[in-house]
């Protein structure tokens, strides 16, 4: 009897302690996209957020839908064609390329009618409806855009933008933050609000852009939010922001080690939820 106990207590404590293994399906734009292109960030990171958090919860098992410079309306539109595949759990990264572009926004109301991909909260319900009808049983999280600061590309000082101080065709990023943060309380989904988490805020996304005094034309480290007004030269100047300038972000934009490292934390306080 007390061989069989043992038996029966030893079978019970195997099973605790085994997970099942999740598939991760994460969505998103260069963001996510970056995590299995390290060579584009100049090697400025060494992993991304879904590595991370795959190396604290080894049972979960990721495949990145990470699409450089998409918004939520291309994922949208593009929908039937990413290969998306039935998973246990799907996240949902995007909105800061949406602000960018100047994408309406539109209201709840948009998402909750299934108004179609004319603004950001259509977009959404065309990406959520498709994650149910792969597997209606899976959790979905929600990320809100980061703050973001000026951005320069590192390889073509061409491509750059503005940051989340003023506002793009009249709306603000905090506001698609917002919308999203609004869905996943209309959906009971989980939310991952990085716009408003504390440590990525502006002040803490670089250290100082580099830029040359409009006085006197000598290189100057400007912090956040001196350097909003002083003008950059992608034709002329250096690249603002050398390595030791690199905080949360490496570039005003994309996340840094430190930056992934916050993101991945707040992941795997909700994804080791789920079994």
């Amino acid at each position: 009897m007390n061989k069989y106990f043992l038996i029966l207590a030893l079978i019970f404590l195997t099973s605790s302690f085994t997970r099942k293994e999740l598939a991760w399906v994460a969505i998103g734009d260069s963001i996510t996209y970056l995590n299995e292109h390290l060579d584009e960030t100049g090697n400025r990171i060494t992993k991304g957020y879904m590595t991370r958090v795959t190396e604290q919860l080894p049972h979960v098992h990721y495949v990145n839908q990470g699409h450089n410079g998409w918004t939520a309306g291309k994922i949208a539109s593009s929908i039937e064609t990413l290969g998306l595949v039935k998973a246990d759990l799907y996240s949902v990264f995007l909105g800061t390329n949406d602000w960018w572009a100047g994408r309406p926004l539109g209201t709840l109301a948009d998402y909750q009618r299934g108004t179609g991909n004319a603004t950001v909260y259509g977009s959404f319900r065309i990406i959520i409806n498709k994650l149910r009808n792969l597997n209606p049983q899976a959790p979905i999280i929600l990320i809100t855009p980061m703050q973001r600061v000026d951005f320069v590309y590192l390889t073509n000082f061409k491509n750059n933008a503005y940051g989340s101080y003023k506002p793009k065709n009249g709306q603000w990023l905090e506001s698609f933050a917002n919308a999203i943060d609004s869905i996943g309380h209309y959906e009971h989904l989980p939310v991952v609000d990085l716009y408003h988490t504390k440590g990525l805020q502006m002040k803490n996304l670089v250290k100082y852009k580099r830029l040359k005094d409009p006085q006197t034309g000598a290189y100057t480290n400007y912090a956040y939010p001196k350097f909003i007004d002083i003008p950059f030269n992608p034709e002329t100047d250096e690249y603002p922001y050398p390595t030791d300038a690199i905080d949360k972000t490496y570039d005003g934009l994309h996340p840094s080690d430190a930056g992934y490292s916050l993101i991945s934390r707040k992941l795997v306080k909700i994804i080791r939820q789920y079994r």
